[in-house]
């Protein structure tokens, strides 16, 4: 990147923020200023964020986001280099599985509640004891729209991004008034994570949402970007919907 406009000062941990939505929050962070920690499981795709998004601002630290030791790593990494961490947002997810309940693997409904739930309330516990906790700072949580509505064939997911809508309002709850946490549920957002629910039918797919389109990482960057900003002081324990106007049809 370019032309960076100054330190805000402030920064940031998004985890699964190598590409995708993760990687739109990030970007819209650097954008204002922040410095920023991404994670990711793949070093390689990692690397390459970090050179887009400009080394001179944002670190890179890999590893899976349910280990406990590389929460650890990444909190340290984070204010090794910046001294702080002001903002954390819980973005990595998984969705292994596709079919429903009665036929779900408990096996891999752990793991989809490891990812998708305890590490984002891993990371919110290290980021707590950090900075937070004596500095204050603000969470976002990324849920879906699967966490609030039935989802055919990614119930698994559905029900752990409804757990992360909960574990917002619990962690808004009890880190009061120190730290703000909000969640955001997106309705499908063109990255290769959603890939298998619009790609070849993009058009079909778009044609349930009042907008016209399918939702872009930026779309999400943006309001994750305002929830962590002194604009949204006053706001805490919501959970922002952005779904092209999907629900809209929910009567019809």
């Amino acid at each position: 990147m370019t032309q960076l406009p100054p330190e805000s000062g402030r920064a940031a941990l998004v985890t699964g923020a190598s590409r995708g939505i993760g990687y739109g929050i990030a970007e819209a962070l650097v954008a204002r200023g922040d410095r920023v920690c991404i994670t990711g499981r793949n070093e390689d795709a990692l690397k390459e964020a970090v050179d887009k998004l400009g080394a001179d601002r944002v670190i890179g630290v890999a590893g899976k986001a349910h280990d406990e030791a590389h929460q650890a790593v990444a909190v340290e990494r984070a204010m090794e280099a910046f001294g702080r961490v002001d903002f954390l947002v819980n973005n990595a997810g998984t969705n292994p599985v596709y079919g429903l309940l009665a036929d779900l693997d408990l096996g891999v409904a752990r793991k989809v509640y490891d990812t998708n739930v305890l590490s984002a309330l891993g990371f919110a516990q290290q980021t707590w004891k950090a900075w937070q906790q004596e500095n204050g700072g603000a969470i976002v949580n990324i849920s879906s729209v699967a966490g609030i509505a039935p989802s055919p064939f990614i119930a698994a997911y559905g029900m752990s991004k409804a757990a992360l809508i909960n574990l917002t309002v619990q962690l808004g709850a009890e880190m009061a008034p120190k730290v703000r946490v909000n969640s955001i549920c997106p309705a499908v957002v063109k990255t290769k994570f959603a890939a298998a629910l619009y790609e070849g039918r993009e058009e079909e797919a778009a044609a349930g949402y009042p907008l016209g389109r399918l939702g872009v990482p930026e779309d999400i960057g943006g309001a994750a970007a305002f929830l962590l900003s002194d604009q949204a002081a006053w706001i805490t324990g919501q959970n922002l919907v952005i779904d092209g106007g999907l629900f809209l049809k929910a009567g019809t």
